[in-house]
């Protein structure tokens, strides 16, 4: 069957929708927000019924309870992530549609069919009951981005177990500061690895997680050609895949409550242990059509109106966005996953690797961090002369963002290089969101116009506000994200957060009952907004988030460094820069043996994404009289405002050290 889709946006045929089924007619854009914001039974009841989800008991409301956080969603529905994947499977097999395509750095080309993939999900959900894993269990992987992983994960969903994923590219200690506070029953893990031209051998980490996590009573290894040698006493994951019978025939996801746990996810705060974030299969699934399907009309490949589609999300295991790359299924789309490097390797850098990647496959929607758009433009990357070279790019209508502010001269950049090959105005799906509640808050909308810079609207359902300092909602200025109204993904809970004390604190603190993100916002008068980074002292590496803390239990680790303070500089406009300050022993000078070690140490411990830009030596970290570091008044202070205005000094314990930091931000503004 040859079909030209017309790619009609989803959200033209969703407002069409609700005039049809329910007499609703919107004149603008901002009337449906305003309705979606204001009437939310309304709202996520029509969500339910346009996707046709279903549950075998009917849910008595939409909403229960209040104000934030205390809300529940559907309450009496049932629903399984796993079963809204493959309910796809029969209609998009017969239209001739793979469910995943994998590739790897090695040119390793491997593709998942819809009945493949429900097969495998199927033998290895019947395999974990039979190993005792069940309904609440954790599951812990240590996985990179193949389609084994997202097929371990279906498996862990289908019967209640919760899923919990790092990248491989993490440090053994920041593996264990998520894992240990889950305490799981299970651990899938891969024994090698290969990333940017490197193999690297994953034996020994997978070894220290078994010691070190005590809960554990089943390891599953994927294994690799990267391992120096086999993990011993664990199951073949290639072998609990490999059913094909009667009973995998019948196999069948469970029906869960609508708010059952799904996974934890971990986003870092500026103190402590990263927080374990409790997800519910409802929530997200109701989120991920709303955001993924509508804002950024990605649809069914099966279907006419977006036949073929193609979606593609660069993105490791450990970020957000491999969550976002996994909900393409959930919708009927066909990913495109690839497992390696974006930029080649740093003795041989190739920026074309993933545009090569998404000529190859067809790629219809192609996303990426704002970095990765950045460096194509700083490497003087010509997609023109690739496309001309038989890299077929034509095929690309969407280019999503997110991850950081993408400067408006590299959209601009980007719109031009398509417009080289015969793409005009091609349309960028700009979003901003998050771990916190595995979705976003502002992004896309194909009927609004594009303004280089800024992201084109509030998404449907969230009552997204930028507020002042005396928390008033404000248009045309810089003010606090903050969100007045629920959304079903919001957490469930934090694991193991007693009395929901770190929960509340993170978000409900500032503002109670109002969610507070943390980033900086302005909305325009045309609805459009601009994030200009971090409003608190979180670390921001181009969509990864880490506390402050555990950058400094690495660095601090190192005899030579008594103290330590990091910030990131992150701001529309301007590259991620982050500094790191450090005091050292008397008589120790920062050189760059030191450097290096202090580059290694948090490369081991955590990940080379948070290695800084520059290291510099300092005589004390700025300190209030409780003893915190001043984090957030020095980016502040980093970023251009006066001192007086970011930091009281009679609240300090050593006022006098502020001195080197004012000298040092006007060396830098110089």
């Amino acid at each position: 069957m040859s079909v030209t889709p017309p790619f009609i946006p989803r959200l033209r045929l969703y407002r069409q929708w609700l005039a049809e089924h329910r007499g609703q007619h919107f004149d603008s854009f901002d009337a449906l927000w305003r309705w979606s914001t204001t009437d939310l039974p309304g709202f996520w009841q029509s969500i339910w019924d346009y996707f046709e989800m279903h549950s075998p008991t009917p849910h008595g409301a939409v909403l229960t309870g209040g104000p934030m956080p205390h809300v529940q969603w559907f309450p009496g529905a049932q629903v399984n992530y796993a079963r809204q994947v493959l309910r796809h499977v029969d209609a998009a097999h017969a239209a001739g549609m793979p469910a995943i395509i994998s590739e790897d750095e090695q040119g390793r080309v491997r593709e998942l069919a819809w009945p493949e993939l429900r097969r495998q999900v199927a033998s290895l959900a019947l395999c974990l009951r039979e190993l005792g894993v069940g309904r609440g269990d954790r599951v812990a992987a240590y996985l990179p981005n193949v389609p084994e992983t997202m097929v371990a994960f279906l498996a862990c969903a289908s019967i209640g177990a919760i899923w919990s994923v790092c990248a491989p590219d993490m440090g053994t200690a920041a593996v264990l500061d998520r894992f240990q506070q889950i305490a799981p029953k299970a651990l899938i893990a891969t024994d090698g690895v290969y990333y940017a031209g490197k193999a690297m051998d994953r034996g020994a980490v997978v070894q220290a997680l078994r010691t070190a996590l005590t809960s554990l009573e089943q390891v599953v290894v994927l294994r690799s050609p990267h391992a120096a040698e086999r993990v011993p006493r664990a199951h073949d994951f290639d072998t609990l895949t490999a059913r094909d019978n009667a009973a995998v025939a019948a196999f069948e996801p469970e029906w869960l409550p609508f708010d059952h746990p799904l996974w934890v996810v971990y986003s870092s705060g500026t103190t402590g242990l990263p927080k374990p974030i409790v997800h519910g299969h409802g929530g997200i699934l109701m989120t991920l059509l709303a955001l993924k399907c509508l804002h950024n009309d990605v649809g069914p490949s099966y279907m006419p109106n977006s036949w073929g589609e193609r979606f593609h999300w660069y993105s490791s295991t450990g970020w957000v966005m491999w969550n976002a790359q996994l909900g393409g299924l959930a919708g009927g789309t066909t990913i495109c996953l690839f497992d390696g490097s974006p930029g080649g390797a740093k003795d041989a850098p190739d920026w074309t690797a993933l545009w090569r990647f998404a000529a190859r496959h067809r790629v219809t929607f192609f996303g990426a961090g704002a970095a990765f758009f950045t460096n194509n433009m700083k490497a003087g990357l010509d997609l023109p002369a690739l496309h001309a070279a038989g890299h077929d790019l034509s095929r690309i209508r969407a280019l999503g963002c997110t991850g950081s502010p993408l400067p408006e001269e590299v959209q601009r950049w980007g719109t031009g290089q398509f417009e080289a090959i015969d793409t005009p105005d091609i349309w960028w799906c700009n979003i901003s969101g998050g771990t916190d509640f595995c979705g976003a808050f502002i992004g896309g909308n194909r009927e609004l116009p594009q303004v280089p810079g800024q992201m084109q609207c509030r998404l449907l359902g969230c009552a997204v506000e930028a507020w002042n300092e005396q928390g008033q909602p404000v248009v045309g200025e810089v003010g606090e994200l903050v969100c007045t109204q629920p959304i079903p993904s919001m957490p469930l809970y934090f694991w193991g957060d007693e009395g929901n004390q770190r929960y509340l604190s993170s978000y409900f603190d500032m503002y109670p009952g109002v969610w507070r993100h943390g980033d900086w916002l302005r909305i325009g008068t045309d609805g459009g907004c601009v994030i200009y980074g971090r409003s608190d002292a979180t670390i921001n590496r181009h969509g990864l988030r880490m506390g402050t803390s555990e950058i400094y239990n690495a660095v601090e680790a190192l005899p030579e460094v008594l103290d330590s303070m990091v910030v990131d500089l992150e701001y529309l406009g301007r590259d991620s820069d982050m500094p790191l300050f450090v005091v050292l022993r008397p008589g120790v000078a920062l050189d760059d043996t030191l450097k290096a070690r202090i580059n290694d140490a948090i490369k081991t411990a955590l990940s080379p994404r948070f290695v800084p830009n520059s290291i510099h030596q300092v005589p004390e970290i700025p300190r209030t009289l409780s003893g915190k570091k001043q984090e957030l008044p020095i980016k502040k202070l980093l970023l251009g405002q006066p001192i007086d205005k970011v930091v009281n000094r009679d609240a300090m314990a050593n006022a006098a050290c502020l001195d080197w930091y004012v000298a040092f931000a006007a060396t830098r503004q110089a």
